[in-house]
């Protein structure tokens, strides 16, 4: 079998039955944690799309086509024009074909009311589907944000005034509350206190452990469980699949109702368990499930693959916007991280997207704070000129600790692909809870929800923090001072809670490495910045203290004057997040966007882009690879990534097939095949698509035709035309060859002939081939030499090509 040339598709679904219905509506998408055959597909090839629309092609047989993409018949085939899965969709096709749609609803609109209220539908269509995502997706992120409040705070007690509350709503009321212990009250009880009666000592201590512990790993197991039985996609974070499916891969199932049904729950599970993971990343894909199904509710984009993945880029949008409460820097993340196709339309879609997301999340208030993130805060202090150089130290940190984490992480993601690990995702998890649990509990940075704790660091000290890390002492009696002068010493609270972060800076840098991946719903977003702003709360606290002890030095001499505000340590702790952040995901323009619409303030933007630049230029000098395009490679997706530069001086003619020595290119003869001869052909081979030539002596090109057409077309006519016969004579010109009088009747397949595919020259230099199909979004284009066809090269070679000019394995990148 030549599964090594062309479109190897794994294909087996001959019949039209099973065609048909393998395109049904019902889930776009599916792909993680499964093997599979990624062969790039379908080719009705493009060209630009806008130039190609006013052009005539002439036939080498003297006929012409006309100026459609398609020949189309009277009455279109069914199921031709449509993807099976695990294939990347044709841009160009999908744009000629809503371009012949809205001509032909332009035409009718005046004809009558009817039709102009149609066109009316068809042009709001657009804002409808991504209002209803905007609103599916900032309740599902509401309800998912008040249920996770609530379970974080079952592992450690109860409110017996009123379950359903949590732990801080069950104090809201409580006028037995004091400053000191404000989230003590007599409504919320402890699980030692519940069970043993005690509210203090060592076996109230142990009972909370021994809850604590139960709970999380009950949370693990329930969500790992119901993700492996009902939904095996809603594992992950989401993103990496996401960027494939909006470059135009077909992953079936990936954005359905079930994924979608079960992400939300089992989202809230596993945020719940305390496993280091975030919310915020399946966000984005719980958001894009909501736009995927909306989008069948309007023809103009269930119809159409590439239109449907604009709706697709709105949701993203819409998916960071309640993430973060950042409608603006979800727009930003949709242009810069995932979207591979970004029309000013679709720009200005997304933007509403976001706004409609962030109001109903606000309308909702999951947080009681009147704000769309728990950790919202804001700053009243300037940041001076000397504090660019920790600032710049923190971005450093983020990109060693981004490079570390990625290479960690991909390395611990291939062994468990790699061994009989992976083959138990659930004692896996149950394995990574109990480690978390039990390391958590004894540290209260640990053990509390992360987004709590981003809260806790990124908050300033003012007169009514209850925080350790606010336990300074005044100079005159070594009481607690109140007001909010930063000229004062660290108490022993102080000093406890620095050793207490740096701890748990330790366990959330090893944990995260071995959480991110396993079968649950995980994000990274809150992981990282957790991690950066314990690095920057920590750098923060040294350089106030650093000021206090040496007001008399140059540079805090030259800007802190006695009684003023000089240093922030929150402000620290928010720089060291986004760099940390940044590290990770390569980010820049989204992310300082996302953080100071977090924080409301547009004087820290400087600061910002200083530490987010440094750790991306520190992490890109370990390798260019955020951790999304990582983990792309490391499943095989066929992402063609428009950051990663091309360099060498190879040509077309050294990566097309056949190569030398090998096989010839299986092609298709414009008129002298038999239907026999076509199924053998398919049957007898792998490939997705077939070049349509003169004859085997000319080797002049036709076209191309898709294997999946061509079968649909053949069951199609045998169903509806009499005379269709094994031994009938397959054509793809304009007019039928001349034929004996008895012969049987001809089956012309013109219509599913792709006439105008992408052709390069032989001599054609690969840095300008692959900017071709980066641009274009082609999935193969032909390679001629005078006029004659030498071969092909599709997606799945210039991926290969890349890979061994990197000195990589391409069956190790490929093929996962």
């Amino acid at each position: 079998m030549e599964s090594e040339q062309l479109f190897n598709r794994g294909y087996s679904r001959n019949s039209y039955n099973s065609i048909a219905s393998a395109s049904s509506d019902e889930e776009l998408l599916d792909g993680a944690g499964i093997i599979m055959d990624f062969h790039t597909s379908e080719d009705d090839i493009l060209l630009d799309g806008e130039a190609s629309s006013g052009s005539n092609y002439t036939m080498i047989n003297g006929g012409s086509s006309s100026t459609h993409l398609l020949d189309l018949l009277d009455e279109p085939i069914p199921g031709v024009g449509t993807y099976d899965d695990f294939h990347t969709i044709d841009w160009v096709r999908e744009k000629c074909k809503d371009r012949e749609r809205h001509r032909k609803i332009n035409s009718k609109k005046k004809d009558s009311a009817w039709e102009f209220t149609k066109s009316l539908y068809d042009a709001w269509s657009g804002w409808l589907v991504v209002t209803l995502t905007g609103l599916a997706s900032g309740a599902l992120a509401g309800l998912i944000d008040i249920a996770a409040d609530w379970l974080t705070d079952l592992k450690e007690g109860v409110c017996v005034s009123a379950l359903w509350f949590n732990h801080e709503q069950c104090c809201w009321g409580s006028n037995e509350t004091t400053f000191e212990e404000r989230d003590k009250c007599p409504q919320w009880k402890t699980w030692g206190h519940l069970i043993l009666g005690q509210a203090e000592g060592p076996g109230s201590y142990i009972m909370n452990y021994i809850m604590y512990i139960y709970w999380a790993l009950s949370f693990a197991f329930l969500a790992v469980c119901m993700v492996k039985v009902f939904a095996p996609y809603a594992c992950g974070s989401g993103i990496p699949e996401i960027k494939t499916i909006l470059s135009g891969f077909i992953i079936r199932g990936y954005l359905g109702k079930w994924t979608l049904l079960i992400k939300t729950v089992t989202l809230v599970l596993a945020v719940a368990s305390g496993l280091s993971l975030g919310k915020e990343g399946p966000l984005v894909h719980v958001a894009c499930c909501c736009g995927n199904i909306f989008s069948y509710l309007f023809p103009k984009y269930s119809k159409n693959e590439a239109k449907k993945r604009e709706v697709l880029s709105a949701a993203s949008a819409a998916g960071v916007s309640v993430a973060f409460g950042a409608p603006i820097g979800g727009v930003l993340f949709s242009l810069e991280e995932v979207s591979y196709y970004f029309p000013l339309k679709t720009l200005w879609r997304s933007f509403f997207a976001a706004l409609v997301a962030a109001f109903v999340l606000r309308s909702i208030n999951p947080f009681g704070n009147s704000r769309l993130v728990l950790f919202y805060v804001e700053y009243h202090t300037p940041w001076y000129l000397f504090e660019l150089f920790p600032f710049i130290l923190l971005g450093v940190f983020g990109g060693l600790w981004g490079a570390f984490f990625i290479r960690a992480n991909i390395a611990w993601c291939r062994r468990r692909k790699s061994t009989r690990f992976g083959k138990y995702p659930v004692l896996e998890v149950i394995t990574v809870a109990a480690i978390t649990a039990i390391v958590a509990f004894p540290n209260p940075y640990t053990r509390q929800n992360t987004s709590e704790l981003i809260k806790e660091l990124f908050t300033d000290c003012g007169p009514l923090a209850s925080s350790q890390l606010c336990q300074y002492r005044s100079e005159m009696n070594g009481s607690k001072v109140v007001d909010d002068t930063p000229e004062r010493p660290a108490g022993p609270g102080v000093y406890s809670a620095m050793w207490q972060l740096s701890l748990a800076l330790v366990f959330k840098i090893i944990m995260t490495i071995f959480t991110f991946g396993i079968k649950v719903p995980a994000g990274l977003f809150i992981p990282s910045m957790a991690i950066g702003a314990i690095a920057g709360r920590i750098v923060g606290i040294a350089v106030e203290q650093l000021a206090y002890y040496h007001h008399d030095w140059f540079l805090f001499k030259e800007w802190c004057e006695v009684g003023a505000d000089c240093i922030t340590p929150g402000l620290y702790a928010m720089v060291g997040a986004a760099a940390c952040l940044g590290g990770v995901t390569r980010m820049t323009v989204s992310l300082v966007v996302i953080v100071f619409e977090l924080t409301g303030g547009l004087e820290y933007i400087v600061p910002l882009m200083a530490a987010v630049m440094t750790s991306k230029w520190v992490g890109d000098a370990f390798g260019r690879e955020g951790i999304y395009e990582a983990h792309i490679r490391l499943n095989g997706y066929p992402f063609l990534d428009a950051k990663e530069e091309f360099t060498h001086t190879t040509l077309a003619s050294e990566v097309m097939r056949p190569g030398q020595g090998a096989a010839p290119l299986s092609v298709l003869t414009q008129d002298d095949m038999t239907v026999e001869e076509l199924e053998a052909m398919i049957s007898d081979s792998s490939y997705n698509g077939f070049p349509v030539i003169v004859s085997k002596e000319s080797q002049r090109l036709v076209g191309f035709a898709l294997r999946r057409d061509i079968t649909i077309a053949i069951e199609n006519a045998r169903r509806k035309q009499e005379g269709i016969v094994r031994t009938s004579r397959v054509y793809f010109t304009q007019h039928s060859p001349p034929l004996p009088a008895d012969s049987p009747r001809p089956l012309k397949l013109r219509a599913i002939l792709d006439m105008s595919p992408f052709t390069l020259s032989d001599h054609t230099p690969m840095e300008i081939v692959v900017d071709i199909f980066r641009k274009l979004g082609l999935r193969q284009c032909l390679v001629t030499h005078n006029g004659r066809l030498l071969g092909i090269i599709t997606k799945k070679d210039i991926l290969r090509h890349m890979a061994q000019m990197s000195n990589l394995d391409p069956e190790t990148i490929m093929f996962n």
